[in-house]
């Protein structure tokens, strides 16, 4: 009887988190001009209408644009940091990584109107670099809580012997230690370009003309009309990350980016 109830509850819990999924993967098919469920008829209607629509367009590649560079960006300053603390003793070593990794413990309202203060107070402001560095804030923990994950797992004899054969502190990293932490930066790349697409309560305090991303596009859209080609953004959102953890599992494998998350 605990066995069945447990599956019956694992069943149960399924359906509720994945049922509001479904339901608006189907209705960015309907054929109504209206969202409903269930649908009257399938249609591609309401994927036509984001092309047809060019701030959906704009908003998607400025999403594309800024996701990238800030994942760029989170590993160029994660990677080394993360090296660094995973081999550190010192006390200190453990209050720095918390430090860099406190962004994922903090309310993202709080990071965007402090962000927004600050960039502003230094002459930065509203604009596409502030978007990308503190969405940079926002994705260096998921880059930096991997590769010290994988990094830790890593016998220090592998680098030690390559030293003793003569390569040089690059040529090592290059040869050795890049191959072996690449799962981690794989999977902290993947969390961060993810977070950083779909973020909305940051990238709300820097939106304009030219920064607004598409999650803030959405929500100008659904507060003005609401039909389904919201449902349509939706779904092609939840395509493209479908789409990343297939790669990220054809490359890498799903079981060692597990094991680094």
């Amino acid at each position: 009887m605990g066995r069945f109830a447990l599956t019956a509850f694992v069943i149960a819990f399924f359906i509720f988190m994945l049922a509001p999924i479904l339901v608006v993967v189907v209705v960015s098919f309907t054929s109504a001009g209206y969202a409903s469920f269930p649908i009257p008829g399938w249609s591609l209607r309401w994927f036509v209408r984001i092309w047809e629509y060019p701030p959906f367009i704009n908003a998607m590649i400025t999403s594309t644009v800024v996701a990238v560079l800030a994942t760029v960006l989170s590993c160029l300053i994660s990677i080394p940091g993360a090296l660094y603390l995973a081999r550190a003793r010192a006390g200190w070593a453990n209050v720095v990584a918390t430090f860099l990794l406190s962004p994922l413990s903090m309310p993202m309202i709080v990071i965007g109107f402090s962000s927004l203060f600050f960039l502003t107070a230094v002459g930065i402001g509203i604009s596409m670099t502030a978007l990308v560095i503190t969405h940079t804030v926002v994705c260096m923990p998921y880059v930096l809580r991997t590769v010290i994950a994988v990094y830790r797992s890593v016998p220090p004899p592998y680098e030690e012997a390559a030293a003793i054969l003569g390569a040089n502190p690059l040529r090592t990293f290059i040869e050795v230690t890049l191959p072996l932490i690449r799962p981690g930066i794989a999977a902290g790349s993947l969390f961060s370009f993810l977070t950083s697409f779909d973020n909305l309560p940051v990238s709300f305090f820097f939106a304009s003309a030219q920064t607004s991303t598409l999650p803030v596009v959405m929500l100008s859209y659904i507060e003005n009309q609401f039909d389904p080609s919201i449902a349509a953004l939706s779904t092609l959102q939840l395509a493209l990350a479908l789409v990343c953890l297939i790669l990220a599992d054809r490359l890498y494998g799903i079981k060692k980016m597990t094991v680094a998350a």
